[in-house]
């Protein structure tokens, strides 16, 4: 079997799925559930000094949307959204303490972990509570500077609000690191274009470890009514925003190098395994387990021990950020890379009665000949999308040779369209105002 425990900031987990900072995680009861279902770790509901945060939960609102943006109504399938508004633990911080101590050890006992989760009112508030959650044995907390609430609250400021400013989340990073001895994990927010910059600010700032990312702010419309959803704005995501998370992902692994927890876009184990192949060993759950139950957690974990076994992978270590490694870094890269063609395999093709290949290339590298496809190589730059909307794999993708080339019957791009040597040396992603001006 494969060996599914990792170390992440120094502390042993015996898989790698956490539970995520949401409402499974705000009551003692359910984390007790979440310890006995196997969970790697659970991520307690922010803990606050917000008042209004903390009753902002105990007035949230969910919808739960399918793909024509309609409520599910039943099974949840992985195409859903998750449009909901929520606060920090409705629990007061005191009240907190001593099951902060008793669930740490009955997490301990059965080699799982309680994480700490903070979020102040002001900079010594978010001192005292990771104190706080340090004192009360827990090894590691994670600040929240991803809610996207905080933002919508009149007087608050915490949250997102934070996170997209990279020299605050350096100064409260930095004053928290300095009070405790425990690793500080930040939760980043993606409402924003400078998630680079303050993951780069807090790793400065002594933070262990960063968590891309929380969820989104969205708009949600019912057209039957014409009203907004739950009345407005709110937290947003789901297996649709995966992709989006796993950017961040591949950018810190590949440009920071520091320790990442993955969260938002996961559903089952396979998504599990993307974050990690992208470069974050540690996932959070949240979403899903409110929508299928506690009970869903271990057929996530058994998945994941599954594709390890089944695909030659021992540990989590030989799987992390595999795919960020062997990602291109600029698109300088792929300019060199080979050129590709298609080709069409008429035993498999079901033409004349399918003719979506033809439907789907907007090159003209597809037509219908006489009774079968026909390929025209002059025309097929190599983008692959027959090979995506093909249903019988009759088409597959091959290396266009120097031979091939040379007969000038496939696709040619002049060797210095692309200018390759500006990209030897990299090149600065920023944009400066005299590069627009000319």
């Amino acid at each position: 079997m494969a060996d599914l425990s990792l170390d992440f900031c120094g502390i042993k987990f015996k898989n790698p799925v956490v539970i995520a900072s949401i409402e499974t995680t705000n009551s003692p009861e359910v984390i007790r559930e979440c310890v006995d279902a196997g969970a790697g770790g659970m991520i307690i509901k922010t803990l606050t000094d917000i008042e209004d945060m903390a009753r902002l939960t105990q007035n949230s609102k969910y919808a739960i949307l399918n793909e024509k943006n309609e409520p599910i109504k039943g099974k949840v399938n992985k195409n859903f959204v998750f449009y909901s508004r929520s606060g920090y633990s409705s629990t007061p911080l005191r009240e907190w303490i001593p099951h902060l101590k008793d669930l740490n050890k009955y997490a301990q006992d059965q080699g799982s972990h309680l994480i700490g989760s903070a979020g102040g009112k002001t900079m010594q508030s978010w001192i005292d509570i990771c104190r706080t959650i340090e004192d009360c044995g827990l090894p590691m907390v994670e600040l929240n500077f991803g809610c996207p609430h905080p933002a919508m609250m009149p007087g608050v400021h915490g949250g997102s609000m934070i996170g997209q400013e990279p020299e605050i989340a350096r100064e409260v990073t930095a004053r928290v690191c300095e009070a405790v001895k425990i690793p500080v994990v930040i939760k980043l927010t993606p409402d924003q274009s400078r998630v680079l910059d303050v993951a780069r600010a807090v790793k400065e700032a002594g933070a262990s470890a960063v968590t891309a990312t929380n969820r989104y702010t969205g708009f949600s419309v019912d057209i039957e009514t014409g009203l907004p959803r739950l009345g407005g704005p709110a937290g947003i995501g789901g297996v649709w925003a995966k992709a989006l998370s796993l950017r961040w992902v591949n950018r810190i692994y590949t440009e920071l190098g520091m320790p990442i927890t993955g969260s938002n876009g996961i559903y089952d184990h396979r998504d599990i395994v993307e974050f990690i192949m992208t470069g974050a060993p540690l996932v959070q759950v949240g979403s899903v387990l409110m929508l299928k139950g506690i009970k869903y957690l271990p057929s996530m974990i058994n998945g994941l021990d599954t594709f390890m076994d089944t695909h030659g992978y021992p540990d989590i270590a030989s799987m992390t950020g595999i795919a960020s490694r062997q990602a291109v870094k600029d698109y300088g890269e792929q300019f060199r890379k080979p050129r590709m063609h298609s080709e069409i395999a008429s035993e498999a093709c079901k033409n004349p009665s399918c003719t979506i290949c033809i439907q789907t290339c907007f090159y003209d590298a597809l037509a219908q000949g006489d009774g079968s496809v026909e390929s025209i190589h002059a025309n097929c730059i190599g983008c692959e999308m027959c090979t995506q909307t093909c249903p019988f794999d009759a088409t597959t993708m091959h290396t266009t040779t120097e031979e091939q080339r040379a007969l000038k019957e496939f696709f040619q791009i002049k060797p210095d369209v692309f200018e390759n040597k500006k990209f030897e040396k990299g090149f600065e992603r920023g944009i400066k105002l005299s590069k627009v001006k000319g």
